[in-house]
């Protein structure tokens, strides 16, 4: 596939670990995916990670901030939105029932972002880029491909979401809007980025959260490498309509992804 020279507004753009050891972090990701690392200071004894593929970008890490931990933020990963407009946006989802947990701020020369609280619960962040687009490169193995969100509120959460972004809670492949109960495909600008699973099935203890799908070659093989080098297994391996096979994860530090092949 050919870089990305420029995200879609509506799309996912980045994809942020916050994590309690960043050194450890490092150590699990790259052998797993086969990343590339590099560290950029960003304060006294403190860095930011970016991971690249092929020389490009995919992902990064950084170290969960004191007043993180005081609120009690687990390790996690969050994906950005790509917006024209982060000042735009973030007024926007706060009219919609949002919450900032962070206005709008410039990230150096790199771009302008937002973190935000959905009424669910669940958090992302907005991404207006200058110098920074965000992932250069995508649909290879080691790049993540789909993100799912789990709500407690599959209706809300749904409304919400294409109220801001404009997208499109569909069937899937005949594009028919989902009905309730359905799993919501998330469909931006044609594309299908993502989904919304019925409420039901999630584990009602576990706050709303956004869970990231990473492209392996093989499910299986990838569950058992992420396993050796210190990860759980939360759910599958799970076969979907013999077409791909994904797993959910749990790396050291506590933060949860997904892996996920395609067989066509």
């Amino acid at each position: 596939m050919p870089p990305i020279e420029k995200h879609t507004p509506g799309s996912f753009c980045w994809f942020e670990l916050a994590t309690t050891d960043q050194s450890a972090a490092k150590r699990f990701y790259q052998p797993l995916f086969g990343w590339d690392v590099q560290d950029s200071p960003i304060g006294a004894d403190d860095f930011y990670s970016s991971f690249k593929l092929q020389g490009r970008d995919v992902a990064a890490a950084y170290t969960l901030r004191a007043e993180q931990r005081a609120a009690g933020v687990p390790p996690n990963w969050m994906p950005y939105v790509f917006v024209d407009s982060a000042d735009a946006m973030a007024r926007r989802a706060a009219e919609l029932g949002g919450t900032l947990l962070a206005p709008p701020f410039d990230v150096m020369d790199f771009g302008r972002m937002s973190v935000i609280r959905d009424p669910t619960g669940a958090v992302f962040a907005i991404w207006q880029a200058k110098t920074h687009i965000g992932t250069g490169i995508g649909h290879e193995n080691g790049t993540a491909g789909w993100a799912d969100l789990s709500t407690p509120d599959q209706a809300r959460a749904g409304k919400y979401y294409s109220d801001l972004f404009g997208w499109k809670m569909v069937e899937g492949k005949s594009e028919l809007p989902a009905r309730p109960g359905q799993y919501y495909h998330i469909m931006n600008a044609g594309e299908f980025i993502g989904g919304v699973p019925p409420s039901e099935h999630r584990d009602p203890t576990m706050p709303a959260h956004w869970l990231i799908y990473f492209s392996v070659a093989d499910c299986r093989a990838a569950v058992d490498k992420a396993s050796s080098l210190g990860a759980q297994l939360a759910y599958g391996p799970i076969d979907m309509e013999s077409v791909r096979t994904f797993a959910v994860m749990v790396d050291p530090q506590g933060a949860s992804f997904a892996l996920v092949d395609g067989k066509r």
